[in-house]
């Protein structure tokens, strides 16, 4: 296996659903990463190998999203390009196949990433009405078309929301904000304990934003009809939050119960983020200063309810696929789906006997809150679920870089019971 390195990695900012990126559809999100990212590095358009994209929410107009992506940047016919679909952590999937293609030396330089438009998600008609429809579009007379629309009734017109469906797990049928709440009760993690882990995300997302850490990692992006204007920061932190608003929350997931709110999970999100990934052999023949080594990765699932906790074997699985220790990490992105699904895989990790519970070999060792999500993550930032995986490692990069540190992990919960975790050596 070759080694593998990233160039460079860069993100949108992220921003609330339904405000800045609504009307931008998803791959539209993403071109100008990759243009930016190729110009830069001075690669041309027909030397890329592959373009490879996470998306979920796969809009019917764009199905291979990844190609859309790589023509709209202006990359050369030949480009090989390709989605994948790997819920939360489809960002990360793309980036470990580009690893995989260029460390079997298959490959040499492939852009990956992910990006996703939660605004756009659709609307459904419900399957009353879609066979009203199709009967309407196959009638032959008049009177046949009257028999359809005289089928119709108020009820039939009402929508089945996509993004409803998409987080709701089709092997246990609980929503993902309920599979916190479970993670809560068993592991006794407080609505106070959440509320806290909500503000500090808030709190050094919006330090990072002011002490501009953000900068090199974020490309500003086009918005308006005209593309007239510039979004340049992430939209969703908030400089205002205490503990006492977030207290003052209701529960969302079980109102009667629950701990787990709006304000200690993650928000809908709009947003990509892309790195270039490149060969040894490319490198030295561009003259290339890469930002990071990627040094291995895993995937490993779980069951469906205790999605949350997924990361800790997967961390488990990348530490002993590089031979390291988590006590080797100098920073840790863990991405905050929900507040009680961090604290859990914090509890777990320094606990030999919980671990053993759930079915680790043993304590991975402390997650320290010093080292862990430094400048916010999901609850503060966001989850735009395709580009996810992706944004971690690219954030991660940046602060190693700006702290002069050497290794870190970017990991993530799964939607449907699975982890991925990646970790990285910083060059820079």
């Amino acid at each position: 296996m070759k080694a593998v390195y990233i160039v460079k990695g860069l993100r949108t900012p992220c921003v609330k659903a339904g405000t800045q990126f609504k009307d931008i559809p998803a791959p539209f999100l993403a071109t100008n990463l990759v243009r930016n990212l190729l110009d830069r590095a001075g690669i041309k358009n027909d030397e890329v190998d592959e373009v490879i994209f996470g998306n979920t929410g796969t809009p019917a107009k764009y199905p291979n999203i990844a190609r859309v992506i790589a023509l709209e940047a202006g990359l050369d016919l030949k480009t090989d390009s390709y989605s994948v679909h790997r819920n939360c952590a489809s960002g990360l999937e793309a980036l470990s196949q580009a690893y995989l293609k260029i460390a079997s030396g298959r490959s040499q330089i492939v852009v990956a990433g992910g990006t996703e438009n939660m605004s756009q998600m659709p609307l459904m008609f419900g399957e009353k009405l879609k066979e009203i429809f199709l009967g309407l579009a196959f009638s032959k007379t008049l009177g046949q078309r009257i028999q359809h629309i005289l089928k119709l009734r108020l009820q039939h017109l009402k929508p089945v929301i996509a993004l409803e469906q998409g987080l709701t797990d089709p092997f246990c049928n609980i929503n993902m904000g309920m599979t916190a709440e479970l993670l809560a009760r068993r592991f006794g993690i407080t609505r106070t304990e959440q509320d806290t882990v909500a503000l500090t995300s808030h709190q050094r997302a919006v330090a990072a934003t002011k002490a501009g850490f953000f900068k090199d990692e974020i490309l500003p992006m086009p918005m308006g009809k005209k593309l007239e204007k510039l979004c340049a920061e992430d939209i969703g932190p908030r400089d205002n939050s205490s503990l006492e608003k977030l207290g003052k929350m209701k529960p969302y997931f079980d109102r009667k119960t629950g701990t787990v709110t709006v304000a200690n999970a993650c928000p809908i999100t709009d947003g990509a983020a892309a790195c270039l990934l490149v060969s040894e052999d490319v490198v030295e023949k561009y003259g290339l200063k890469p930002m990071a080594k990627i040094i291995d990765y895993h995937f490993h699932g779980n069951s469906p309810e205790q999605m949350g906790i997924a990361p800790l074997f997967a961390m488990e699985g990348v530490l002993a696929r590089a031979g390291m220790k988590l006590s080797d990490m100098d920073l840790i992105e863990l991405n905050e789906a929900f507040a009680a699904q961090v604290l859990a895989c914090q509890k777990i990790a320094k606990n030999e006997t919980l671990a053993k519970e759930i079915g680790l070999k043993g304590a991975l060792g402390e997650i320290r809150d010093d080292i862990l999500n430094v400048n916010g993550s999901g609850i503060a930032l966001g989850h735009p679920v395709g580009a996810t995986g992706t944004r971690i490692v690219v954030s991660l990069m940046h602060e190693l870089k700006r702290r002069g540190k050497k290794y870190g992990m970017a990991t993530l919960c799964i939607g449907g019971g699975q982890g991925g975790a990646m970790i990285i050596e910083n060059l820079s």
